[in-house]
């Protein structure tokens, strides 16, 4: 197997659980969130790793499948997605799973309802469709606001969306560690070598496992497979979006997105991939995919 890039995709499955999602690349997780969370949440010193798949309170309720899951020293709890593909109710989907950490903190017997606060963050690899005219703005920071004052009402739940294709720094531009990490991101497959930039430790741990060649074959071919999944969520879009364009009309391009979208979890399940995992992976609602 040949492959031309020298770095992984962090897009891919595969890319982003190979930098963020093991105990040994951790200090990785906690230096990125550390980049972006607020000045409230503190600076993380330590993580520990949660259940990524998750269950309600009862045979009713349904299932969440997480990219990562995690909680500090003091209990806050860490939840961040990679979102690949655009998805219509993804800020839906975003409290809906910040629902489980909140209801999962409920005591039996007497308690008084103090909840640990909780961070879901996204990183986008689209931009919402309602921000398209908010051309400059990356990073989302969202809470539960009283609109007659203006100030935060509830201050334990967050929500942070990054809106990577909105980042157009140059490596030259790159001042603070956000700034670094969010150039890391949406660059690293096009990346030949070390950008003098970033060649702080954190920085040069990245590019060490994100080395292709370092890889064992049996490594290299799930990566590979991994891309494959993100390039035909990728071409899915795209097509689907000059069709919509070239019919003029918006529910085309929706409809053809959603319908692509699911053929590609349809195959990662024909695969071997657990119904949850596919959904997640390839954005589309896991009762759409079951009853496919």
């Amino acid at each position: 197997m040949t492959m031309k890039e020298r770095y992984i995709n962090p897009f891919t499955d595969f890319g982003f659980k190979k930098i963020f999602g093991s105990e040994v690349n951790k200090d990785l997780l906690i230096a990125f969130l550390n980049s972006l969370l607020p000045d409230d949440a503190g600076i993380i010193a330590d993580l520990s790793f949660l259940p990524t798949e998750q269950t309600g309170r009862s045979e009713y309720d349904r299932r969440a499948i997480f990219d990562l899951h995690c909680t500090n020293k003091h209990g806050d709890i860490f939840i961040v997605e990679m979102q690949r593909a655009k998805q219509n109710y993804f800020k839906d989907r975003s409290v809906f799973y910040a629902s489980f950490p909140i209801q999962q903190q409920a005591q039996k017997g007497s308690w008084d309802f103090r909840l640990k606060p909780v961070y879901m963050v996204g990183i986008l690899d689209f931009i919402f469709d309602e921000d398209q005219v908010s051309r400059d703005v990356v990073h989302h920071e969202v809470k539960l606001l009283d609109r007659s004052t203006g100030q935060v009402f509830y201050n334990k739940l967050t929500f942070i969306y990054l809106e990577l294709p909105k980042f157009r720094k140059s490596v030259d531009e790159l001042v603070t560690d956000f700034d670094k990490w969010c150039y890391l991101l949406r660059n690293l497959p096009e990346l030949t070598d070390r950008p003098q930039r970033l060649q702080e430790k954190v920085f040069s741990k990245v590019f060490e496992i994100a080395e292709i060649a370092k890889y064992s074959p049996a490594e290299a071919a799930a990566y590979e497979d991994s891309l494959k999944i993100y390039r035909d969520l990728k071409n899915v879009i795209d097509t689907a979006f000059d069709e919509g364009k070239a019919e003029g009309k918006a529910e085309g391009k929706a409809e053809g997105i959603e319908e692509g979208k699911l053929e590609v979890a349809q195959r990662l399940v024909e695969g071997g991939m657990s119904v949850e995992q596919a959904a997640s992976i390839a954005g589309v609602p896991v009762a759409l995919l079951q009853s496919s």
